[in-house]
């Protein structure tokens, strides 16, 4: 980690002892500081109650219940602690999830499935993007929200589709460009026409990217 870098420090809550150690021993290894790791719901409402971590990754099922107690302490925290950032982890595709923490418009929220965590790096990359205050989701996330979606998002050309797709990944313009082998300028292109199709005028905080976002999970 270079000398000049800010350690993160990170909540982590995963039922699973294997999997809570190995994203602890990931994170530390990363540059990352665990300040806590816990294995159930009423023990993360208490850790989320901290004032000394950046970012919180969570498993969304703990128990007592195993249903939605991470997912339901992340919420509760963001509403006392605006724009805390969360990175969600998930053994399934749960969109209604995603939409419950993207609720805000705020960002600094991110869902991947745990078997991203087997790439290490870009379960990194992810808690770093979220921590700054970036959205990041998994793609197989927003594959499957891709035939959900009604509305006003039906404005949208496939192509534009694929831009607020890689947009919803947490990709900036230039990986966008990249991935779809087109221009900087073309993806601008597209990025502004999708404003102008989902009614988000200029704003001061240029927070459209996430609003966009916001609206495709919604439906329009």
């Amino acid at each position: 980690m270079p000398a000049d870098e800010v350690r993160l420090r990170a909540v982590l809550a995963e039922d699973q002892a294997l999997l809570r150690v190995g994203l602890t021993r990931i994170l530390q290894a990363g540059g990352i500081a665990v300040v806590e790791a816990v294995d159930n719901a009423p023990s993360l409402q208490h850790a989320l109650a901290r004032h000394d971590f950046d970012i919180a990754v969570l498993d969304v099922r703990l128990p007592p219940t195993r249903t939605t107690e991470g997912l339901a302490a992340a919420v509760a925290a963001r509403a006392t602690r605006a724009g805390l950032p969360v990175l969600v982890l998930s053994q399934w595709v749960e969109p209604l999830y995603a939409r419950d923490l993207l609720a805000s418009g705020e960002g600094s929220v991110g869902y991947l499935l745990k078997d991203r965590v087997s790439d290490v790096d870009t379960f990194l990359a992810a808690v770093r993007q979220v921590a700054g205050g970036g959205t990041v989701l998994d793609p197989q996330v927003v594959a499957a929200l891709v035939g959900a979606r009604r509305g006003p998002l039906d404005r949208l050309t496939e192509r534009e589709r694929e831009v607020l797709t890689l947009m919803a990944e947490g990709r900036s313009n230039a990986a966008i460009a990249g991935r779809l082998f087109v221009s900087d300028k073309a993806v601008d292109k597209h990025i502004t026409s999708i404003f102008g199709k989902l009614d988000l005028p200029p704003a001061p905080d240029d927070n459209r990217r996430v609003l966009a976002v916001l609206a495709w999970l919604d439906g329009g």
